[in-house]
C-alpha cells in the first residue's frame, strides 16, 4: 500500500510491518497530530502525476482498534484508534483485487469496522447484529471481500459512538482503468469533529433539552429587529407559530461548535494541516465528511472547484465555488492554483458554529486569510413544507439565508412555488400509532425523472413525529439552507450527471415510501414514525427494481445511506442518472432513488447522522436469496 501523500519522488511501499502502528507508551504529547498518519500531517507534497493511481500488490493489511492517551491544548483525553491514530490510516487498494483486512480488537468492548460505500457480502460489512456478530475483546476478525469498484471512500466502525471517538478514516480504491481525467498531485481531505465530551453524555442533554447545544436561539433584538422590517403582527404570528410547533427556526444542527472542534485531517483549525502545489499544477482534492453530526460547506477562496466525483462515483465535471457535504459523503474536486501564493481550505459548519480549516501552499509556513463565519441561517416556512413568503415567514434575512432558490439550477416543468396559502402544521398525536412503509406498484412515473409536489400523507403520526408538513416536493436544485444567495457558485444535486449511461437502465417494478420522522423537543428519530426496536426489516425481491421515495416530516436534514447496493437519484437526468451510497434529504423534501436489489442478505439502511441512528432512525432492508435453477425444476 502506498501513502497518498509520499514525497513526489518516493514511489517504494509500506511494508506491512510499518503498517501496523499499535498504541505505544508515550509522555506529554503537544495535541492531535502526534496521532496523525502520514497522508495527515502538515506539508504533504503530495503524490505527483507518473506516481497517481500507482498502487503496490499489497492486498493484506492489519489494522489494531485500541485506546490512545492524547492532549490536546492542556486537556488530556483517551481516543479509540485504528493503529494508533486519529483518522486511522490510508487504505489503498485496486480495483479487481481480492483484499483480506484483519482488524484486532485491542479493546474491552466489542468493535466493528464498516467499509462505507463499498459493496461486500453481507458477513464482510460490519454491522453487529444486521450482518454478523462485532469483533469481541482481545479477538481478530479478517474481512475478506473482492473489489468491484472504483473511487474515494472511507471506513468507520459502526458499534456505539466509537465512530465519534476515532475509529474512521479514508479507503481509495484505484480503477483498473485510466482516470477520465488529469491531474498533477493529489490529497486526502477528512473532515470530522472531535469533543471532550462523552459522547453517552452528549445524547442524555439532547433528550433532555434538543436544543441544548444551540447556543444560536433568536433574542429579544432579533424580535425588535424582525418587528421593525416585518411589522409586529407579522412577527408575532412567526414566534407563535414555532412556539405551537415546539420548534427552533435556528435548529439546524443538534451538535454544535458549544462542544466541537472541527478537524480537517485531525488538525485543530489553529494547528493549520498544510499540502503543497507548484503553480499551475492541477490537484485532487478527495473531500470525506467522517463527521458524526456535521454537515460542512467547503469553499476554497479565489479558487474554483470543479467537481469530478460523488460518491466514489465519475460524473461529468461541474464548477463551483461551494459545495455542501453531508455526513458520510464524498466528493472529489479538481483545483488549479495558478499563483505562488496560500489558499485556504474552509469547511464551515452548516449552522456557522465553528469551522475545520487547512492550506494549499507553494512553501510549508506560508498561511492565507480565513474567511469570517457567515451569520447562522434560519429556517422558514418552507423549510417545514409550508408557503413560502407569506408574512409568516421567517427567513431573518440580514441574518443569513434560508435557501428556496438558487439562479441556474431551476428544473424545467417542475413548479417549485406550488404550496396552497393557508398552510398549516399538524401536531403530533400521543397514540402508539405504528406506521409502515407505504408500497406502491402502479402508476409509476417514467424512470429518472422527478418526483412530483405531493400532499403530505398525514397517516404517519405518531410520538415519534412531532409535526407533518402540508406539502413536500423535490428540492434536488436546492443548495440548501443557508447557501445561494451571495453569488457563489454551489454545486446542487440536480447537477449531478453520470459519465456513462446506466447498463440497461429500466424502470422500477415497485415503489416504497419511506417517512422520515422525529421529534426534536424529544429527540426522538425514527423512519415511519417506529424507532428500529419495533420495527419489521423493508423486504426487497431480489432481483427486482426498486423505487425509494424518502419523504422528509422533519425539519433536519438526514444524510441516509443504503449499505451493500447502489442508490441511483432520480434528478432527471434519465440514463446519465448518477449513482450515490449516501443522499442528504432536506427538510420537507420528497426525493427518490432507484436501487436494483442484485445483492441477498440482511442490509442496514439508516440516518447518518451518529445520534438519529442511535436513537432509532435505522432500519433492516432484507434480500431475498436468488431462485435456484434447481428450485424452479
Amino acid at each position: 500500500m502506498s501513502d497518498v501523500n509520499k514525497g513526489p519522488n518516493d514511489r517504494s511501499t509500506i511494508s506491512r510491518r510499518d503498517f501496523v502502528r499499535t498504541a505505544g507508551a508515550f509522555t506529554a504529547l503537544a495535541g492531535l497530530e502526534t496521532l496523525l498518519p502520514n497522508y495527515a500531517r502538515g506539508a504533504n507534497s503530495g503524490v505527483i502525476s507518473e506516481g497517481v493511481g500507482a498502487v503496490p500488490a499489497v492486498k493484506n493489511f492489519d489494522l489494531v482498534i485500541g485506546e490512545t492517551d492524547f492532549v490536546i491544548g492542556k486537556r488530556r483525553a483517551v481516543a479509540t484508534t485504528v493503529n494508533g491514530t486519529v483518522p486511522g490510516p490510508l487504505i489503498r487498494l485496486k480495483e479487481g483485487d481480492d483484499v483480506v483486512l484483519r482488524v484486532e480488537n485491542q479493546l474491552d468492548e466489542d468493535t466493528s469496522i464498516h467499509w462505507h460505500g463499498l459493496l461486500v457480502p453481507p458477513e464482510m460489512d460490519g454491522v453487529p447484529h444486521v450482518s454478523f456478530d462485532g469483533i469481541k475483546p482481545r479477538t481478530t476478525f479478517e474481512y475478506r471481500f473482492p473489489l468491484k469498484q472504483y473511487g474515494t471512500y472511507w471506513y468507520h466502525s459502526h458499534s456505539g459512538f466509537q465512530e465519534q471517538t476515532g475509529i474512521y478514516g479514508p479507503l481509495i480504491i484505484d480503477p483498473a482503468e485510466p482516470e477520465p481525467y488529469t491531474y498533477d498531485r493529489e490529497y486526502v481531505i477528512m473532515l470530522s469533529e472531535w469533543t471532550f465530551e462523552n459522547p453517552s453524555k452528549i445524547l442524555d442533554n439532547l433528550k433532555k433539552q434538543g436544543n441544548y447545544y444551540n447556543f444560536q436561539r433568536r433574542t429579544v433584538v432579533d424580535f425588535f429587529r424582525d418587528a421593525s422590517r416585518d411589522g409586529l403582527g407579522a412577527t408575532i404570528r412567526d414566534r407563535l407559530m414555532w412556539g405551537r410547533m415546539l420548534m427552533d427556526p435556528t435548529d439546524i444542527s443538534d451538535v454544535t461548535g458549544a462542544t466541537y472542534t472541527y478537524l480537517l485531517n485531525g488538525h485543530a483549525p489553529d494547528n493549520n494541516w498544510t499540502g503543497l502545489f507548484r503553480p499551475g499544477e492541477r490537484v485532487r482534492l478527495r473531500f470525506i465528511n467522517a463527521g458524526a453530526a456535521t454537515t460542512f460547506d467547503v469553499r476554497i477562496p479565489s479558487l474554483e472547484m470543479t467537481v469530478v466525483q460523488v460518491s466514489g462515483q465519475n460524473v461529468r465535471p461541474v464548477t463551483v465555488d461551494e459545495f455542501r457535504i453531508g455526513i458520510a459523503e464524498t466528493f472529489d474536486v479538481i483545483v488549479q492554483p495558478q499563483l505562488d501564493r496560500a489558499y485556504t481550505i474552509f469547511a464551515e459548519g452548516a449552522d456557522r458554529s465553528g469551522y475545520a480549516r487547512g492550506t494549499l501552499a507553494t512553501r510549508a509556513g506560508m498561511t492565507a486569510p480565513v474567511p469570517p463565519r457567515r451569520k447562522r441561517p434560519v429556517l422558514d416556512m418552507m423549510d417545514m413544507g409550508m408557503q413560502h413568503g407569506t408574512d409568516a415567514d421567517s427567513s431573518d434575512a440580514d441574518q443569513g439565508s434560508s435557501s428556496s432558490s438558487h439562479a441556474g439550477h431551476e428544473m424545467p416543468g417542475h413548479d417549485m412555488g406550488s404550496m396552497g396559502a393557508d398552510a398549516t402544521l399538524l401536531r403530533g398525536t400521543e397514540s402508539a400509532t405504528v406506521a409502515s412503509s407505504t408500497i406502491r406498484t402502479g402508476g409509476l412515473r417514467a424512470p429518472g425523472t422527478l418526483p412530483n409536489a405531493m400532499p403530505h400523507d398525514s397517516n404517519k403520526h405518531a410520538p415519534e413525529n412531532a409535526a407533518v408538513p402540508e406539502l413536500v416536493t423535490s428540492r434536488l436544485h436546492e443548495p440548501g439552507t443557508g447557501l445561494g444567495d451571495d453569488g457563489r457558485r454551489v454545486l446542487v444535486y440536480a447537477d449531478l450527471i453520470a459519465l456513462e449511461r446506466r447498463p440497461e437502465f429500466r424502470a422500477p417494478d415497485r415503489e416504497i415510501e419511506i417517512h422520515l420522522t422525529g421529534n426534536m423537543e424529544r429527540f426522538m428519530w425514527s423512519i415511519d414514525g417506529v424507532p428500529f426496536e419495533h420495527a419489521v426489516p423493508i423486504q426487497f425481491t431480489y432481483g427486482e427494481r426498486i423505487r425509494l421515495t424518502m419523504v422528509n416530516d422533519t425539519m433536519m436534514q438526514h444524510p441516509m445511506h443504503l449499505h451493500g447496493m447502489w442508490m441511483e437519484l432520480e434528478n432527471g437526468r434519465g440514463e446519465l442518472i448518477p449513482r450515490v451510497h449516501t443522499i442528504n434529504v432536506k427538510p420537507a423534501e420528497r426525493v427518490s432513488l432507484l436501487i436494483d436489489a442484485d445483492a441477498p442478505g440482511r442490509w442496514a439502511f439508516h440516518c447518518h447522522v451518529l445520534y438519529h441512528m442511535e436513537v432509532g432512525m435505522f432500519r433492516v432492508v432484507e434480500v431475498s436469496q436468488p431462485i435456484s435453477s434447481e428450485q424452479t425444476q
